[in-house]
């Protein structure tokens, strides 16, 4: 059975850093690239970051380039997200996604909450 487990949601001020966790398990973990999407209140889920299956390759949205690092482990089945320099605009729940580019399956977490606020 496949789960997705966020972590590292929270409250923090601006200015502030969170890192995100998503623990994976019940599929090769290696051969999917990660990504970690976010939905704000009544806007659209979008993509925030992006890492290929083995970690070489990386992408970012404009908004979080520079401040945001997404990063995996396959040894312990576990992709990250660093985000430094929080703003109020970043609040939304943070999903992690996984994807495989030669089968099409993927697999979605649960979410989690990240609030930026004074």
């Amino acid at each position: 059975q496949v789960h997705l487990v966020e972590s590292g949601g929270g409250l923090v001020q601006p200015g502030g850093s969170l890192r995100l966790s998503c623990a994976a398990s019940g599929f090769t973990f290696s051969d999917y690239a990660m990504s970690w999407y976010r939905q704000a209140p009544g806007k659209k889920r979008e993509l925030v970051a992006t890492i290929s299956n083995r970690g070489a390759n990386t992408n970012y949205i404009a908004a979080v380039k520079g401040r945001f690092t997404i990063s995996r482990d396959n040894a312990k089945n576990t992709v990250y997200l660093q985000m430094n320099r929080l703003k109020p605009e970043d609040t939304a729940v943070y999903y992690c996604n996984a994807y495989n580019y030669a089968s099409f399956y993927e697999y979605w977490g649960q979410g989690t909450q990240v609030t930026v606020s004074s």
